[in-house]
């Protein structure tokens, strides 16, 4: 069980795509605890983490403890100048996350980073035009369907055909926000600041934009509407704590997905995250987290309806987490089977569309 999302970082089973010593990868930037899942993903494809560094000495403390392993750099440009390092992961600051990444391949490294990759659609392009000048891989870590056994079983599902053509996918990705560290909880100052975290249809939302545009197989899509809104945190003025946003893609599909900051204290799981699937030979449910009503339930359950099946899998376990090794290989064999570098990007950049366009919903 976790109580804070900010701090869920699954492991696998050891699955190494390559032989030890084959890539070589270090931290850089370890604001947001999605590192620790980022590196043991990689890790357990095959992957030697050989350094990591943090100005923030609390935070390389922490990673250090998890990551024994791993030497401690005194400077980001060491990790940089380290010619043995074939990739760079890092989730630094929101609003930091894309200067970080231009450093990286400007040093001849593919970056890995924490979503939102980006909180400006200025950013988005500067990101593009260095991986076009460098060739090197600006890789995105969406999480939600990566490294969620459930989404990853989903996604198997539909190459299969169990559910014809999808037609729409509709995201709810609710999360605990819990206090501010100062406060005793988990959430630093700066995640409070619009300007460094960039919105929550920029931030929860990219999660649930990339699984709509990967569900649907569609490489575009439209920005219909999205709302945001702070309906009960007045304390936290810039916080969005709540918002949606509705899709159009190409060939008739659409999407929808709704994120917030309400999951109650008495659930188990720090959020109830669900996507449902339609098609148009049958439907799919995730229930990714947890069984709602069930005591102590784990993750990983699928729910399939079509004309030959009514089924409940429960996948937690068994599906594994595939990205990781097909990242490293990607890196390797200069390919893009893990993620496209195209799809990425659009996922990010409806993500800030949709966020920069939101209706702001006052409180009645």
């Amino acid at each position: 069980m976790s109580a804070s999302g900010m701090h869920y970082a699954p492991k696998g089973k050891s699955a190494p795509v390559v032989k030890r010593g084959e890539f070589v990868f270090s931290a850089v930037g370890l604001y947001h605890g999605h590192i620790y899942g980022m590196c043991n993903g990689l890790i357990e494809a095959g992957g030697v983490l050989k350094s990591y560094y943090d100005a923030d000495g609390g935070y390389a403390d922490a990673f250090a403890k998890q990551f024994p392993q791993a030497r401690r750099a005194s400077s980001e440009e060491e990790i940089l100048d380290d010619k043995e390092v074939v990739l760079v992961a890092g989730a630094a600051k929101t609003d930091e996350r894309c200067a970080l990444g231009l450093r990286v391949m400007e040093s001849g490294k593919d970056y890995f980073t924490d979503k939102a990759p980006f909180t400006t659609l200025e950013q988005l392009e500067l990101a593009k035009e260095a991986v076009k000048r460098t060739g090197k891989k600006y890789a995105v870590y969406y999480s939600e369907r990566i490294h969620v056994e459930s989404a990853v079983f989903a996604g198997e599902l539909i190459k299969e055909g169990a559910i014809g053509r999808v037609v729409q996918v509709v995201a709810f990705g609710p999360h605990r926000l819990n206090k501010k560290i100062s406060e005793g909880g988990y959430r630093p100052d700066w995640f409070f600041v619009k300007k460094h975290y960039g919105g929550i249809l920029c931030d929860i939302g990219s999660h649930n934009v990339e699984q709509i545009l990967y569900y649907t197989g569609a490489k575009d899509g439209r920005v219909v509407c999205s709302h945001i809104a702070n309906y009960n945190h007045p304390q936290y003025p810039e916080l969005d704590d709540f918002g949606d946003a509705q899709l159009e893609l190409p060939g008739g599909a659409t999407g929808y997905f709704r994120v917030d900051w309400f999951t109650p204290d008495g659930l188990q799981m720090w959020g109830d995250g669900r996507v449902f699937i339609l098609g148009t030979e049958g439907y799919i449910e995730q229930r990714k987290y947890m069984n709602l009503g069930e005591k102590n339930s784990s993750g990983g359950h699928v729910f399939l309806a079509n004309g030959k099946e009514e089924t409940h899998y429960n996948v937690e376990g068994k599906a594994g987490f595939p990205f990781f090794g097909e990242l490293i290989l990607d890196c390797l064999n200069r390919t893009e089977k893990s993620m496209t570098q195209e799809h990425a990007f659009k996922a990010a950049e409806l993500s800030l569309i949709a966020q920069k366009n939101a209706v702001v919903l006052e409180k009645k």
